[in-house]
């Protein structure tokens, strides 16, 4: 991958009235990059995304694509960036399809027929190019903005959640073109989501935005390792009870549905649990080890707060 700075963001801070939405966060996005954009609701994800479209006015800071200033050079740079966000909809009067027509002239798309056939077919809406926007189900317009958002071969891509609302296996065939984007054209792509497997699969790095503050930048799996808890769960078919009093006596965190149990204890304390179940005769059938993830790592971030 390319170190080529794409995006470089400085300082950049939102304030309405009292309240910043956005508090003095600085990061870049790398050529090729695909960065993702964490953390609870409120917490500015949004609101950095439609500053880095010019839609708000940052209160203060910078920003920079392609190594030149956004406010100087904003209509240059908007034609090679995009965007997708599940909050946003065409206009709804119009057909997918004249929708469609009428952003591929605005971004003066060489061939546009062939374009737009093409989109539609990855995100199988082909169907629907006919019917008004307003007819569209929430999956059905995130797939249309999808479309659009990757009409003008864009080389920036933002994206607000881009698979909310969609079924797993649609969901999974824009996981897959997102990542072929990234391959075939060194597409950069910035984008937010509560959807943690779908982070740890597509974004090579991730910023934890908390309160509007970047509070952890990392890779995946380096936000994931800072969380010393494993869980352990397994399926017992004799002395549960036992196992759970063990639970109870050495403060372990765990949860009981039937005869399954689900304990979260430190990695250094895993062997000592395994001692206990053959020292005590509990008999279990099944038995998995679960390293942290990355939403291990979302959900003590948030009780944190």
């Amino acid at each position: 991958m390319s170190q080529n700075l794409v995006l470089e963001v400085s300082h950049l801070t939102k304030q309405f009235k009292k309240y910043k939405a956005v508090n003095d966060i600085s990061f870049n996005l790398k050529e090729g990059e695909i960065l993702g954009i964490l953390g609870p609701n409120g917490a500015g994800k949004t609101t950095t995304i439609q500053m880095l479209l010019n839609v708000l006015t940052p209160t203060n800071g910078s920003i920079s694509y392609f190594g030149k200033d956004f406010k100087k050079h904003r209509e240059e740079i908007l034609s090679q960036v995009n965007f997708s966000s599940t909050y946003v909809s065409l206009p709804w009067r119009l057909t997918v399809f004249e929708n469609l027509n009428v952003y591929a002239h605005l971004y003066n798309v060489k061939d546009k027929k062939n374009r737009i056939k093409k989109l539609v077919k990855i995100f199988e809406i082909e169907d629907m190019l006919k019917h008004e926007t307003s007819s569209l189900s929430s999956g059905q317009n995130t797939r249309l903005m999808l479309v659009k958002a990757f009409l003008n071969y864009p080389k920036v891509l933002l994206l607000d959640e881009p698979t909310s609302s969609l079924d797993p296996d649609i969901a999974k065939k824009v996981r897959e073109f997102l990542r072929k984007e990234q391959r075939d054209f060194n597409v950069s792509i910035l984008l937010t989501s509560h959807n943690m497997p779908e982070v740890e699969e597509l974004c090579d790095r991730v910023l934890f935005l908390d309160k509007g503050k970047i509070i952890a930048e990392d890779t995946p799996e380096g936000l994931a390792s800072r969380i010393k808890y494993s869980h352990v769960a397994l399926f017992v078919t004799d002395g549960l009870k036992r196992l759970l009093r063990y639970c109870k006596d050495n403060n372990l965190v765990y949860k009981e549905d039937k005869r399954s149990v689900l304990i979260t204890l430190k990695e250094d304390d895993i062997a000592e649990l395994l001692f206990f179940l053959s020292q005590e005769g509990i008999v279990y059938k099944e038995i998995s080890i679960q390293k942290p993830e990355l939403e291990d790592f979302f959900m003590e971030a948030v009780r944190k707060k």
